[in-house]
């Protein structure tokens, strides 16, 4: 299970977040938060010196949190329900456009949300409240079907023993909570060794994923950013999994043309004009303190990018190397 905040017990701050401004600084003009959770990217845009910052979230609960403190920014912070792959149609001209993916700490605390494996809960995962939940994938799905989301967005090897059990066991009585999941997911795997995830980990993820199509709006996302920034605009995205960094890796390197030439006998293509430029050259991580302070970052990479005059362009989910579902008759 991934997670951009700190340990339920502390404060919500962002991971990474000071990598992050020094990357971006100086910060000014206006900025969009695309997945505000508990506000903490878009308190410290502002306290940086950010004229304004849209918060984006797709969770109706992010902004009922934030009603408390939110009005002391007046029109400094600007927030809208909605998702960050339709950025461009909440702003435009932007100087900056920050994504912190994955599954915020308010969600994760909060058993009722399903987001769990730790907690008793209804097996739900839906970041915005509303369509098909994890529990409806979990009982509708063929075992074929299970077992290939599983595998190409969990990364789980045992997605087969795994798909199996979850529909035996379905079978015998609807599995509607948490625990339940997690404890026939155990029952498929051999016991963690001291320091080792937990084994519902994978499988969590990989629901939570396709529940929320978090693939899809990652590429959308990167796309609507491109149409979004102004030249010389920022792009920076924090992510917690491997796949998930891969994506935005390969997205910056097709915009920095730096794919390099797979195939040295292939006709020369024609150079053309690029999107971005690479402002970390490779991934950042979290420092000792921050480890020290929030274990949940140890898997956090940072990746920022500067915005150029080119035209945006298309981008395929092969070139991202974005995982695909089969298709399942």
């Amino acid at each position: 299970m991934t997670d951009r905040t700190v340990a339920p017990s502390g404060p919500h701050i962002p991971v990474l977040l000071k990598p992050l401004l020094a990357a971006v600084a100086p910060v000014s003009g206006r900025w969009l938060d695309g997945t505000f959770g508990a506000g903490g990217y878009s308190k410290g845009l502002l306290a940086a010196g950010a004229e304004q910052v849209i918060g984006v979230d797709r969770d109706p609960l992010a902004f009922e949190l934030a009603q408390p403190w939110a009005a002391e920014y007046g029109d400094r912070l600007v927030l809208q329900q909605g998702v960050f792959s339709r950025m461009d149609d909440y702003a435009e001209g932007l100087d900056g456009v920050v994504l912190d993916l994955g599954v915020s700490s308010m969600q994760l605390d909060l058993a009722e949300r399903g987001f769990s494996f730790m907690k008793e809960g209804p097996l739900d995962m839906r970041m915005s409240q509303d369509g098909p939940s994890a529990a409806d994938l979990v009982a509708e799905l063929t075992e074929v079907q299970l077992a290939d989301i599983l595998y190409n967005f969990g990364e789980e090897r045992a997605s087969r023993r795994i798909a199996k059990a979850i529909v035996r066991e379905r079978s015998l009585e609807a599995i509607t909570t948490t625990l339940r999941l997690a404890a026939i997911i155990e029952s498929c795997l051999p016991r963690p060794k001291p320091g080792q995830s937990h084994p519902a980990t994978r499988s969590f993820q990989a629901l939570r994923i396709a529940v929320n199509g978090e693939y899809e709006e990652l590429m959308g996302g990167l796309l609507a950013a491109e149409r979004a920034l102004k030249p010389g605009g920022l792009l920076a995205v924090v992510t917690f999994h491997s796949v998930e960094d891969r994506m935005v890796k390969r997205f910056f390197q097709h915009r920095a043309g730096k794919t390099g030439n797979a195939n040295r006998y292939a006709p020369a293509q024609e150079d053309q004009p690029n999107q971005f430029e690479l402002v970390t050259r490779k991934a950042v991580g979290p420092d000792d303190e921050e480890l020290a302070m929030n274990p949940r970052a140890r898997s956090a990479r940072l990746r920022v990018g500067r915005r150029t005059a080119a035209a945006p362009a298309e981008i395929s989910a092969k070139d991202l190397s974005m995982p695909q579902l089969k298709e399942h008759r």
